[in-house]
């Protein structure tokens, strides 16, 4: 007769199998290079604290969580302030995902029902590179939105998303009201409360 302790083995190795199967599907940080190297720094903090807008005029106050810098993937800068005064959304998604490419065309029409309203931005990463996450925006037709090319995961580190398809839903105030997985419905549904 088995002791209770054997019991328990089984129940413990489906477990472990788990836990090494969700570890698996999203990392912690971003992987390295094609040559082994780090992917380097896309994405710099800077001390803002006043959103400039046209004509070098000063506009809503810039919380901490908008003080950062980036490059779009088509290479334009981008400064976190110019989203402020406005709720966003923030889409972390990878050239390789299929699940990010199987959701591009709803979070592009969150964003074109939103215009005016709310900022979406798109953060691309975990290794894509640059081609990559242009050919990605080019197929799935989410060109209509800024997305940042942050294969050094500054943007992610600084919003503590360790795996693409999450989204990060921030009030006019700067505040981080969601952060995680959403369904198309609960995007679109959290995306029309926010202010």
């Amino acid at each position: 007769m088995p002791g209770p302790r054997n019991a328990f083995l089984p129940g413990a190795a489906a477990l472990t199998a788990v836990v090494i199967a969700l570890a698996a599907c999203g990392a912690a940080e971003p992987p390295a290079g094609r040559d082994g190297t780090s992917a380097g720094p896309d994405v710099t903090v800077q001390p803002t604290t006043v959103a400039p807008t046209a004509g070098g005029a000063t506009d809503a106050p810039v919380p901490e969580t908008l003080a950062f810098t980036g490059r779009t993937i088509d290479g334009g800068a981008f400064s976190g302030s110019s989203l402020a005064g406005k709720p966003a959304v923030l889409w972390f998604w990878a050239a390789w995902c299929s699940r990010c490419r199987g959701v591009a065309d709803e979070v592009a029409a969150v964003q074109r029902e939103n215009a005016g309203r709310v900022n979406v931005v798109g953060v691309a990463g975990l290794g894509s590179g640059d081609e990559a996450m242009r050919r990605f925006a080019e197929e799935t037709g989410i060109e209509g939105f800024p997305h940042l090319a942050d294969d050094g995961g500054q943007v992610w580190r600084r919003f503590k998303v360790t795996s693409q398809e999450q989204y990060v839903l921030l009030d006019s105030a700067g505040t981080v009201v969601h952060s995680g997985p959403l369904s198309q419905a609960d995007l679109r549904k959290r995306v029309a409360g926010l202010n």
